[in-house]
């Protein structure tokens, strides 16, 4: 195999089992303006070879591909079109990808396992300006699909721009034109102005750059989500082709909807906020179809409005739908400017709670008041029995930012861009969930699952192996904390049985969602290995691949250029 001519060292990593103890304490991305998404580099329609490179004339830093492997990484001497910070140093995380996309077979050090065939989608902001103006927010940016298709313990990795309308909208008249998480268009006059209420109540101006999620459906189907339903857009999971919206059938309606639905082989299940008659329902689609139904509705117990539903968990015979503190505010959403916490409220005096559905019935069985908290994943849930085999609680575990609101202030790309050394990155925990469903109380608790210490007081990105979802598990991999930092910057192994994590840490690199793929015939859960896609010091990238079960690192595979860090991903398996 031919290798890249560049280095691929393998830099220091370290694994422990024991907390992550405090220690003390990168550098300018500059995007090349020939390769930026309005100067695009051009590519063939299979994304497998640069046109630039089969004419024989190479401009200097030009990307040459041979045989689909990269040989020389892009130049990055040329001024960048985007503003963002001046003046200020910025990690190749919280910096906008750097052309529109890119394919090629990448070098590898170490090994990976020759049972690994598949590929890894990951999904997540990458076009964080259009033209000269700078987003606010991580969550705000275009959406960068990355592919990586593992194949006879070769990689090969792509990324491209989700084409959805609010990007082409962007890309085609060089400004914002949808409302993202943060920011809003700013109308030309007053009549603009009232014409984008107007489009705000039809959901018209809502976005649909589907920047967070991406799952494979029952039928094959590969779907990019965000919040917003429109957003849901079908994907080429090979070529990474935008092929075009997701239309729901049913009759439904609403705007939004949980950006993490729970996805299986036989079915999809999903939580639709209603900010009319405060309440949720949770819905159901069957493989093959586009066509969701009601299972049953439930009604908040406090508040003006739902809780944000990011993500719920489920058990194998039940839905469990959270309601927040942090609720949906549409007077925060009518403004032209973020508030503090944009389009949300805190409201601690209408409590929280926790609402648990039969699936087959739509019954709630269960109703408690629980500690105010905030999360935006939740990890797994699962039902204790007593001796007999009756239910009698649900154990519902998520990463939880000890009620903290300040976490969404904190993912502001400034804040991000402009760490100096201090410990400023808000405290998190496993937070433990215990739902009793033999009536014999009204309210629930939630403790953590294990000393905060064990990660680093980070928590956040959580993935368990798939075969365990709404069972009782052992095992969750999560991205945690080696102190002091402004962004969760380790992969973590956490057993809830012994309470206790192992840590991998490679200095001055962000880490994305680690995600666990089983070995083929596994009878241990943590029998596999764990996939994450680095944001590496010096405008540097790479993926690495760690082993399930001891944590070690077995491979990591440079890429061309360092990527933006990415939200979540989901696993294709190979099907011939």
């Amino acid at each position: 195999m031919a290798s890249l001519a560049f280095s691929t060292l393998i830099k220091p990593y370290t694994t422990s089992s024991t907390k992550i103890p405090p220690s003390s304490s990168s550098s300018d991305f500059l995007a090349n303006k020939d390769s930026s998404i309005f100067g695009a580099t051009t590519f063939s329609s299979n994304m497998n070879f640069c046109k630039k490179s089969c004419t024989g004339n190479h401009r200097p830093g030009d990307l040459v591909i041979t045989n689909n492997i990269a040989t020389k990484p892009p130049s990055v001497g040329s001024p960048q079109p985007e503003k963002e910070i001046e003046n200020d140093r910025k990690h190749v995380a919280w910096t906008s990808v750097r052309q529109e996309r890119w394919q090629g077979e990448l070098h590898v050090q170490g090994e990976i396992p020759l049972w690994l065939n598949g590929t890894y989608l990951r999904n997540g902001p990458g076009l964080w300006h259009i033209g000269d103006y700078n987003f606010r927010h991580l969550f705000d940016g275009y959406a960068t699909l990355v592919r990586l298709h593992f194949h006879g313990g070769r990689v090969v990795m792509g990324h491209r721009q989700i084409e959805s309308d609010a990007y082409k909208a962007a890309k085609k008249n060089n400004k914002l034109c949808y409302r993202e998480f943060s920011e809003v268009p700013k109308p030309d006059n007053f009549l603009a102005y009232i014409g984008d209420l107007a489009n705000l109540f039809s959901g018209a101006s809502l976005t649909d750059n589907a920047n967070t999620g991406v799952v494979r459906l029952g039928d094959g189907r590969v779907v990019c989500l965000t919040e917003t339903i429109k957003g849901s857009i079908i994907i080429d999971p090979d070529t990474l082709d935008t092929l075009g919206k997701f239309e729901y059938s049913d009759k439904l309606g609403g705007l939004i909807h949980s950006a993490h639905p729970i996805v299986t082989n036989t079915e999809f299940l999903t939580l639709l906020p209603d900010l009319i008659k405060p309440g949720y329902l949770v819905v159901r689609m069957e493989p093959g179809t586009n066509e969701r139904r009601v299972i049953g509705r439930v009604g908040c117990r406090g508040g003006p409005a739902p809780g944000w539903v990011h993500s719920f968990p489920v058990t194998e015979n039940y839905v469990v739908v959270p309601e927040m503190p942090l609720r949906y505010c549409a007077q925060n959403l009518l403004k032209s400017e973020p508030t503090e916490l944009f389009k949300f409220e805190w409201h601690p005096h209408s409590k929280a709670y926790m609402h648990v559905m039969c699936k087959s019935s739509g019954n709630i069985v269960a109703s408690v008041e629980v500690p105010l908290y905030v999360t935006f994943h939740f990890i797994n849930a699962y039902e204790e029995k007593d001796e007999e085999g009756r239910v009698t609680a649900i154990i519902a575990d998520c990463c939880e930012h000890n009620a903290d609101t300040t976490i969404l202030q904190k993912l502001r790309l400034q804040n991000l861009r402009s760490f100096s050394g201090q410990d400023v990155l808000p405290d998190a925990r496993v937070g433990r969930f215990r739902i009793p469903m033999d009536g014999s109380s009204p309210y629930g608790s939630l403790e953590a699952a294990l000393d905060p210490n064990e990660h680093g007081k980070g928590m956040d990105m959580c993935t368990i192996n798939p075969a365990f979802l709404g069972k009782k598990y052992r095992y969750a991999y999560a991205c945690g904390a080696q102190r002091p930092c402004n962004f969760p910057n380790t992969l973590t192994k956490i057993d809830l049985v012994e309470k206790e994590a192992k840590n991998w840490h490679d200095k001055g690199s962000i880490p994305s969602e680690p995600f666990f793929v089983a070995r083929p015939g596994a009878t241990e859960e943590d029998d596999g290995v764990v996939i994450s896609m680095i944001s590496d010091k010096n405008g540097e990238g790479y993926a690495v691949v760690l082993d399930g079960s001891t944590f070690e690192e077995i491979a990591r595979a440079k890429f061309p250029y360092g990527l933006p860090y990415g939200l979540h991903g989901c696993w294709v398996p190979k099907t011939s």
